[in-house]
């Protein structure tokens, strides 16, 4: 549009209030930077709530009863909805882009507080967390074209890289608050509350105070702020209806789809460390779910330094591709030494977080600059199609996400599995199976630490059949005793009673009486038991009487006088003592007849058996062996075969950093800082022309007045 051409009035079309958020001028520094500010916290908040899971990703998977390939598809169809986000912002962006982030994050806020933590079924948290998804996905592009919208060309770079915060603060958030609260508040649910309190909070304060450019403004290049009048009076010309024809068919150019698809192969490492770090570094390296969201803590504190300072020298410099070419190169070297280190066990902690350091830096410098670079592409086309540009970019990104966490569960099968199954193996292992009770627990572990165990016990019960069941009725607190003291009168009296069924006090009894009365039933065991039934009635008869001698002198060998005396010595035994000691002496014999045989085995078989016998035969403990006997060789080999696979993958991002360096050539903007400055020196001059002739135009219209 040429100078002459400029309207002097023709107010702009501004839609104002709570939702028509829109600005018919463009704002002063002062304005600018609370929007631009609200839009970054805004763009932190929603990636919090929707990495927050990740900080918890086992725990989640285990509570809910999600196999690790079930997780894997709940990340999946996320990004999957957000892709289709992606698109509906491009479209919607006629409804305001404020307003999407606004009410975006009024949505997501109230989802992640109220609704997630009380998921309980793996369905119904794969439903809200696709709705989260897609509000990320159609922040996704409002928000960049927000930041596009109140950064000129000159300061872009610097711009894009406080937006590129958002992903990287909001991963840091979640490994901060997480590895600082998860001692405290080891339950998942508190994470989502914490950051479903943040999410509201960010609303309101973007309620309150975000506001966007109007239409016939947004729609115009800017390249620095000298621009702002030319840019204005152009505006007033515009109409935005018109302007916003043919959006798509400029987005859909292969200097805009290109340079999408490579930025998404690149940040294929971004998106693995924050979905799945948890999961690699608790189950590769045993770390705690604390300590590897501390290691993640590395990668995104570095990395929201690096951006800002990266975003400010590109700014400086005025070029963009030179910045890309080198932070690809140095984020690859990245990757490429974090490939090799995974198979390398004692690769420590603080190895780890110096090559995450390189990685993180160098996709900083990148990323910052690409931004930039692509909005300025679109802006090449038109200045309009800046929401569909960043609609094909969004889209682009999620789909080949999509792609390739899809098919990690195939590409690194042993995580599975650890995921699956590594948990359960590990509590049983260390005798912390929540299931089981401490007893059960303690002989899980041992027989997981030696298996010979059970088949020691297995050998023992086959040898001593009889005996072992005479050992399963006595309780280990009384088989213990007995093998500390066999001569224990209590254990015995007790283990007694514990063999024959009867109480102990009777048992006890009986062992009195037949200790008293010793010799009397000496003499009463050689009576024929017709003759004790005839003596129980009272009998004295001389016929009853003189049998009775008889039998006893026979019996126990001794002249009639003394078998006389015997019988005068058994007829004093108390009736009741004496009928007690019929009727459970036999009992309290077979009792005897066991124990003794129980005391013919070693003592260290029977403390053996006392140790682990009863226990093996526990139903839950036979289920927990079980498991563990098919699971656990799984485990270990899954444990045996996971670097190798995690390697592999880390291979296939480092292919994505190469597949990202050809497509930087695509994008506007010079590679020499020298060029770029007599660029912008050729555009003030251009600009400073139109300024005087839209002076000289307005003055010669108060002339006419």
């Amino acid at each position: 549009m040429s100078a002459s051409t400029i309207p002097a009035a023709s107010p702009i079309r501004a839609r104002r209030g709570l939702w028509g958020r829109q600005l018919d001028r463009y704002p002063g520094n002062g304005a600018r930077a609370l929007y631009l500010g609200i839009v970054v916290v805004s763009t932190v908040t929603l990636y919090y709530e929707l990495f927050v899971q990740n900080a918890v990703s086992t725990q989640i998977a285990t509570k809910l009863h999600m196999s690790f390939a079930y997780f894997i598809a709940v990340i999946v169809i996320g990004y999957g909805l957000g892709a289709v986000g992606s698109v509906v912002a491009g479209l919607a962006d006629r409804w305001g882009r404020a307003n999407l982030v606004v009410y975006g994050l009024a949505l997501t806020g109230g989802l992640v507080l109220f609704a997630l933590p009380h998921a309980h079924t793996k369905l119904t948290y794969l439903v809200l967390f696709g709705l989260v998804s897609i509000v990320e996905g159609v922040v996704l592009v409002a928000s960049p074209a927000l930041v596009r919208d109140f950064s000129p060309q000159v300061g872009r770079a610097s711009a894009m890289g406080m937006w590129t915060l958002g992903p990287v603060v909001g991963s840091l958030l979640v490994t901060e608050v997480s590895s600082n609260t998860l001692t405290s508040h080891p339950d998942w649910q508190y994470q989502f509350r914490f950051c479903g309190v943040v999410g509201l909070a960010v609303f309101v304060i973007a309620f309150l105070g975000l506001r966007e450019l109007a239409p016939q403004l947004r729609d115009q290049l800017m390249v620095n702020l000298r621009d702002q009048a030319v840019v204005e009076a152009r505006a007033r010309g515009v109409d935005p209806d018109r302007e916003a024809d043919g959006r798509w068919r400029q987005a859909l150019r292969t200097d805009v789809i290109g340079p999408a698809f490579g930025i998404g192969a690149f940040l294929l490492f971004f998106y693995m460390a924050v979905g799945l770090f948890v999961v690699f570094y608790t189950t590769t390296f045993g770390y705690s779910l604390a300590r590897a969201n501390a290691l993640g803590n590395w990668y995104w504190g570095l990395q929201a330094v690096a951006l800002i300072i990266a975003g400010f020298l590109s700014d400086r410099l005025r070029v963009r591709k030179p910045f890309m070419v080198v932070g690809a190169a140095v984020s690859a070297v990245g990757v490429a030494l974090f490939a090799q280190a995974t198979t390398h066990a004692d690769t420590g902690y603080y190895h780890f977080a110096w090559i995450i350091a390189v990685i993180s830096i160098g996709s900083a410098i990148a990323l910052s600059a690409w931004m930039a670079a692509f909005t300025e592409t679109v802006e090449r086309h038109s200045p309009a199609a800046t929401a569909a540009g960043l609609a094909v970019w969004g889209a682009m990104l999620r789909v080949i996400v999509v792609a390739t966490l899809g098919s990690v569960s195939l590409a690194i099968p042993a995580a599975a599995t650890l995921v699956d199954h590594g948990p359960q193996i590990k509590a049983a292992v260390a005798g912390q199976d929540p299931s089981l009770s401490a007893s059960q627990n303690a002989i899980v572990k041992a027989v997981a630490a030696d298996p010979a165990i059970a088949v020691r016990a297995q050998t023992l019960a086959a040898k001593d059949a009889s005996e072992i069941a005479t050992a399963a009725r006595l309780t280990p607190a009384v088989s213990a005793a007995l093998i500390a003291n066999p001569n224990d009168q209590v254990a015995r009296a007790t283990a007694l009673s514990q063999v024959s069924g009867k109480p102990v006090l009777e048992i006890a009894r009986v062992m009195t009486l037949s200790t008293r009365y010793k010799a009397q039933l000496a003499t009463a065991a050689t009576l024929d038991p017709a003759t004790q039934a005839a003596l129980a009635t009272g009998a004295t008869d001389p016929g009853t009487l003189g049998k009775a001698v008889g039998e006893i002198a026979a019996g126990l060998h001794v002249p009639v006088a003394t078998a006389t005396a015997d019988l005068q010595a058994l007829a004093h035994v108390p009736p009741t003592d004496l009928a007690l000691l019929r009727t459970d002496g036999p009992v309290l014999q077979q009792a005897l007849a066991k124990l003794t045989a129980l005391g013919t085995v070693p003592p260290a078989d029977l403390t053996f058996l006392n140790t682990y016998g009863r226990g093996l035969k526990d139903p839950a403990v036979a289920s927990a062996l079980a498991y563990l006997q098919k699971e656990g060789p799984v485990v270990q080999k899954a444990t045996k075969d996971s670097p190798a696979q995690w390697r592999r993958w880390w291979w296939l991002c480092f292919i994505g950093q190469l597949v990202f360096l050809p497509t930087i050539w695509l994008l506007a903007g010079r590679w020499s800082p020298a060029k770029a400055r007599a660029d912008a020196v050729a555009h003030n001059s251009a600009v400073a022309r139109e300024l005087a002739a839209l002076a000289a135009e307005r003055a010669g219209d108060q002339q006419a007045r």
